[in-house]
């Protein structure tokens, strides 16, 4: 004789689930923020007055290198010569640094003691 069981068998528990990530269900969501971006630090080109260097000279070098007309390059040399120094241009900091190479660069070529120098902007 066969016996009957009066109990019906117990379903094994069922596999936890994970969720896609990975994580179990448990996720923290971060949300992103914006940051704040600064502009770049600008700098100035400063050429300065020096006795040798001829004032055509400078202009056409103001002209090359910084793209102004003759008439502003004219105006910008006559600011060099009567107070010392004058700005040909305002830049972010690489591009100003290579105007000031470029500058350096062609004054020694053309064996002029022309001095040029990039400061920041205030």
């Amino acid at each position: 004789m066969k016996s009957m069981a009066t109990k019906l068998p117990s379903r094994p528990p069922a596999p936890k689930t994970e969720s896609p990530d990975g994580d179990g269900g448990g996720s923290v969501v971060l949300e992103r923020r914006r940051q704040k971006v600064k502009p770049p630090q600008m700098h100035q080109v400063v050429m300065l007055n020096d006795d040798y260097t001829p004032m055509e000279f400078v202009v056409v070098v103001i002209q090359e290198f910084f793209s102004k007309d003759r008439e502003t390059a004219t105006q910008i040399m006559l600011k060099i010569h009567l107070d010392g120094k004058g700005v040909c241009g305002v830049y972010s900091k690489d591009v100003a640094a290579t105007k000031v190479d470029q500058v350096r660069d062609a004054a020694n070529k053309a064996g002029h003691p022309l001095q040029c120098l990039s400061e920041p902007v205030e």
